[in-house]
């Protein structure tokens, strides 16, 4: 076992009320030591018109999420999540589960998103079957063997981020299944439009558009509320009734648009919780 493997495996034994309150000072300490760090989170709060009172927690939320990874990758598949995380629209979800047309868990960086799909296999997988999401390895070598224990769960199943694994969404969703897809990150050149998200033209994926265009699913505003350190979590659902994601005639653009809209829906509700350091403004890299 690698020695940052056996340091995760240590840290998730930590309770975790203690991992996030160390992860809040982590926060500060990374803002404090980092200027072109504050520069760019200063400018993404500015540009969205978000008060910076209500943005600032946001600083110490960076910091908790990265402690509670170890707890989130590493905790024994015994260790379930009932007692953790609360649910706020769950019947929304699960509605669009029953109509058997699928649904797309829309879920941005925004709250504890890693623990996210978790909780959403874990409730809904032994009645609706798996969490079906693209996975691409880790780019360092040794973040790698954390990640795949994170994705190594009962009812988390994952396809190549490839064509061949896009094709494997569209039939899970048709099948009435369900994925979940992360709509802020910026997609490789090729893959997404510039559409507008708080003022700024943005590279937009199109992939979570084009999937609920091909195959009707429900599109379902998710995050993943951080409480206070102890309580838990608190997951939100809602579905996103946006007509530009039902009509597989609507342009690219718009349908990015919409998406956009919606992550700026959520945003605006928890400014604090939101990963404001994250370049979502950056050129698109070549695929290679």
């Amino acid at each position: 076992m690698a020695p940052v493997t056996r340091l995760f495996l240590w840290l998730s034994r930590v309770p975790l009320s203690w991992m996030q309150r160390v992860g809040a000072l982590l926060g500060w300490v990374v803002w404090w030591s980092s200027p072109s760090y504050r520069r760019h989170f200063k400018a993404n709060v500015q540009a969205a018109g978000v008060p910076w009172s209500a943005a600032r927690p946001a600083i110490a939320a960076i910091g908790t999420m990265l402690a509670e990874l170890p707890w989130v990758w590493m905790r024994s598949t015994s260790q379930p999540l009932g007692n953790v995380v609360r649910w706020d629209g769950a019947e929304h979800f699960e509605a669009a589960l029953q109509a058997g047309k699928g649904a797309i868990v829309m879920s941005p960086h925004l709250g504890c998103w890693e623990i996210g799909a978790q909780a959403i296999a874990e409730k809904f997988g032994p009645r609706f079957g798996p969490l079906v999401a693209l996975y691409r390895p880790a780019r360092k070598a040794w973040l790698e063997p954390l990640v795949a224990q994170a994705r190594t769960r009962p009812y988390l199943a994952s396809a190549p981020t490839s064509l061949a694994g896009v094709r494997t969404l569209i039939r899970t969703l048709r099948a009435g299944g369900y994925t979940a897809i992360l709509p802020d990150q910026v997609p490789p050149s090729g893959q997404g439009v510039w559409a507008p998200f708080f003022g700024r033209e943005v590279y937009t994926m199109t992939l979570l558009s084009k999937l609920a265009q091909q195959t009707g699913a429900t599109v379902v505003l998710t995050w993943c509320e951080r409480l206070a350190p102890g309580q838990g979590f608190c997951m939100h659902m809602r579905p996103l009734n946006a007509p530009e994601l039902k009509d597989p005639t609507c342009p690219p653009e718009l349908a990015a648009a919409a998406v956009n809209r919606g992550v700026e829906m959520l945003v605006r509700a928890a400014p604090g919780q939101y990963l404001w350091g994250y370049a979502r403004d950056k050129q698109p890299r070549a695929e290679g």
